[in-house]
């Protein structure tokens, strides 16, 4: 069921994705997307670790070591892709010419405060490059499981955990729902199949705003 939860908040992550599109992917989740890219689309995505052109996750025959993402997962590279230093990778973030970031999550405001980087007391390899993907990227999807382990809310009115960016997310996907962030607070514009408006609000923490045409 887990496996197929992921597959379900990639393949409608792959909806935000627009024909000409330049994406980072975030570790984890996010790189599950690729996997869905619509063959009608024409998109770039970005690793910040040098790679623009990644490609779908490799079979068997195509694994090469040392390609790999920011995620250290080995990836294919894309007919025409490039490569190039961390530098020039976090000068094109910086410089606003990622038109989508697609980025995982712990915890969600209903502001669009994003904490997805580190719990505290647990060991850390550093904080990546989110902090500088959430003000850089022109928009930013957040994708996750709608609860945590022990079933309770990720998407809260304030965070609890520290911040990768504050007042960031655009839209947040979940396996149970999408959810706009909006300056009036967060708007339900879709809920998946097998639940209820009910159902969602039941695990989301800020009261949310229904959509007028919610699906």
């Amino acid at each position: 069921m887990a496996v197929n939860n992921r597959e379900k908040i990639a393949r409608k992550a792959e909806r935000e994705i627009k024909d000409g599109f330049y994406v980072n992917l975030g570790i984890g989740m996010p790189t599950m997307v690729a996997n869905y890219i619509s063959d009608n689309k024409q998109v770039v995505l970005q690793s910040e670790n040098g790679l623009l052109g990644i490609g779908p996750y490799p079979t068997k025959d195509e694994v090469d070591p040392d390609l790999i993402n920011a995620g250290k997962e080995t990836v294919t590279a894309a007919e025409g892709a490039s490569y190039f230093s961390n530098a020039e990778s976090f000068a094109m973030i910086r410089g606003g010419h990622i038109d989508l970031a697609i980025l995982g999550a712990m915890e969600v405001a209903e502001n669009g405060d994003l904490a997805n980087w580190m719990i505290p007391g647990k060991m850390i390899k550093g904080m990546g490059g989110a902090m500088d993907l959430v003000h850089g990227a022109k928009r930013i999807v957040i994708i996750m499981d709608h609860v945590n382990r022990n079933g309770e809310p990720k998407i809260l009115k304030q965070c609890t955990l520290p911040l990768t960016g504050k007042g960031v997310v655009d839209r947040i996907i979940t396996e149970r729902a999408v959810i706009d962030v909006t300056p009036e607070g967060l708007v339900l514009v879709e809920v998946e199949e097998g639940y209820t408006v009910e159902d969602i609000q039941s695990v989301t923490e800020p009261t949310l705003i229904i959509a007028d045409h919610l699906k």
